[in-house]
């Protein structure tokens, strides 16, 4: 969530580039606070201990100095990428050294674990000063990572109709459109000129960032309209507002999950939006900067539970923590595999008789579990574009499980002869070919099936199909591979 307005923030000079040249040009600097100590130390060796201790102050301040000036011009998305980039020790250097207005600016832009690695290193006056230059809907973003003693003294700060909105803002859930939404509106009335509009706008010290439109609303604050600063430059200036507004204008329900959110500014290119309460009536708005961070922090737990890590996590945080975060999906894995090596433990007599078998076994599960997976990131990618639903099932397992079936026959064919070659010459060559091919198709089948199932089931249990579906998978091609193959081969060879 981006709480900085871009037409106050300082962006960075164009010489000093990308985010990651800032970030090594301020490990070089901090890298150097440790070399040029040694120096001096060595330099001041047999000097006067007053003397060295003024000499290593003096020094000191010039280094930092010179880091609070190279910080002062990088932009808030830039810092963000140094703070992330720095182990624990250099990260507290550099928070320290920020200045309240790039601390509160920046606050927003990191992830929430390094956001909570920085409040905990925050003295009570910088969190307090960092937190009170926040606007409310992102203060609301980040008030479950705030102490409640700064919570408690922010919101003292704040005026009764800024106290009410921030309490409402705390009731909606993290997936609705009003934990997300922008409290900074521009309305006028439909009754206006134009002319008067330009006067009240003029008025104005700044406009809320990302404004492409103003809404129109009546005596009882419900929506009725927007007019767009397009038509209010280019149109007479005599003309009435409800003469020129937009009438058929898109807007959210507050408490509307959020994605919908990214397919409409998507497929209508939406700039804002403004966001209504059950009766209609404005309450705020959504800009286009708030869907790319939504966008990105879906991303971000899409990759994160593909590999089994239920929470984000700082890279630089510390063994215990990220030891936490990690071990269910390992110990979910342990015992899916555990499950699956004992389906080889059943046919062990098979495999003792014909030993190529526990060679060609994992071949098996390989080739369906990468069939499946594809299907699999086919199915939950639609699945969150919201483009197939339930009824959609039986239509695309006929279709999946006969691309299945094709490619099995095809690849099952090119493995088993395969087989045949290698083991050519032994009397169970041609017999192995076959139970090669036979076995690729029917678990490239089985594959196909459970990637299309185990998604619309996880989401039956309202859990994120992203998450559990390739595990599943995993153990359904490895498992029901070992058992097809092995089981067929031992009413073969027995």
């Amino acid at each position: 969530m981006s709480g900085h307005n871009p037409g106050e923030a300082k962006f960075a000079k164009q010489t000093s580039n990308s985010s990651e040249e800032a970030l090594v040009l301020i490990r070089d600097l901090i890298g150097g606070f440790e070399l040029n100590n040694q120096i001096l130390k060595r330099d001041l060796k047999f000097s006067s201990p007053i003397r060295s201790s003024l000499v290593n102050e003096v020094a000191h301040k010039n280094k930092l100095l010179n880091l609070k000036l190279k910080l002062s011009e990088l932009h808030p998305a830039e810092l963000a990428v140094v703070l992330e980039g720095l182990p624990l020790k250099e990260r507290e250097l550099v928070w320290h050294n920020l200045q309240t207005r790039q601390q509160s600016e920046v606050l927003m832009e990191l992830s929430q674990p390094v956001r909570s690695s920085l409040i905990e290193m925050s003295t009570y006056e910088e969190l307090l000063y960092a937190t009170q230059n926040l606007g409310l809907d992102d203060l609301a973003f980040v008030a479950d990572d705030l102490p409640s003693n700064i919570l408690n003294k922010v919101r003292e700060g704040l005026t009764v109709q800024e106290r009410e909105q921030f309490r409402v803002a705390m009731l909606y859930p993290p997936d609705s459109i009003g934990s997300h939404m922008d409290f900074e509106t521009t309305t006028i009335r439909d009754d206006i000129s134009l002319e008067v509009v330009h006067r009240f706008l003029r008025r104005l010290e700044k406009l809320p960032p990302h404004t492409n439109k103003i809404f129109v609303i009546d005596r009882n604050n419900l929506l009725i309209g927007s007019l767009s600063i397009e038509s209010l430059l280019i149109r007479n200036p005599t003309e009435i507002v409800k003469n020129v507004m937009d009438k058929e204008i898109i807007s959210f329900g507050v408490d509307e999950k959020i994605e919908i959110l990214t397919k409409s500014f998507e497929r209508y290119d939406l700039i804002s939006a403004p966001v209504v309460d059950n009766s209609g009536r404005l309450i705020g708005r959504i800009i286009a900067s708030e869907i790319v961070d939504i966008i990105r922090e879906e991303n971000d737990s899409e990759v994160f539970a593909s590999v089994g890590l239920f929470n984000q996590e700082d890279i630089f945080a510390s063994v215990f923590s990220a030891i936490k975060n990690r071990w269910i999906w390992l110990a979910i894995n342990l015992m899916t595999a555990f499950l699956a090596s004992r389906m080889i433990g059943v046919f062990e007599a098979t495999i003792q008789q014909v030993v190529a078998l526990a060679a060609l076994t994992p071949i098996i599960a390989g080739i369906a579990g990468n069939s499946g997976n594809q299907t699999l990131t086919l199915i939950v990618r639609s699945i969150a574009l919201g483009i197939i639903k339930n009824n959609s099932i039986p239509r695309l397992l006929i279709k999946e499980v006969s691309i299945a079936f094709i490619n099995g026959s095809v690849w099952g064919f090119v493995a088993g002869l395969a087989t045949w070659i290698i083991y050519f010459g032994n009397a169970y060559a041609i017999k192995l070919g076959i139970l090669m091919m036979i076995s690729i198709v029917l678990n490239l089948m089985l594959g196909a099936l459970i990637a299309v199932i185990v998604p619309f089931f996880l989401r039956s249990l309202r859990r994120d199909p992203a998450l559990g579906s390739s595990v599943l998978l995993t153990f359904g091609t490895d498992s029901m591979g070992f058992l097809i193959f092995l089981g067929l081969s031992t009413l073969v060879f027995t």
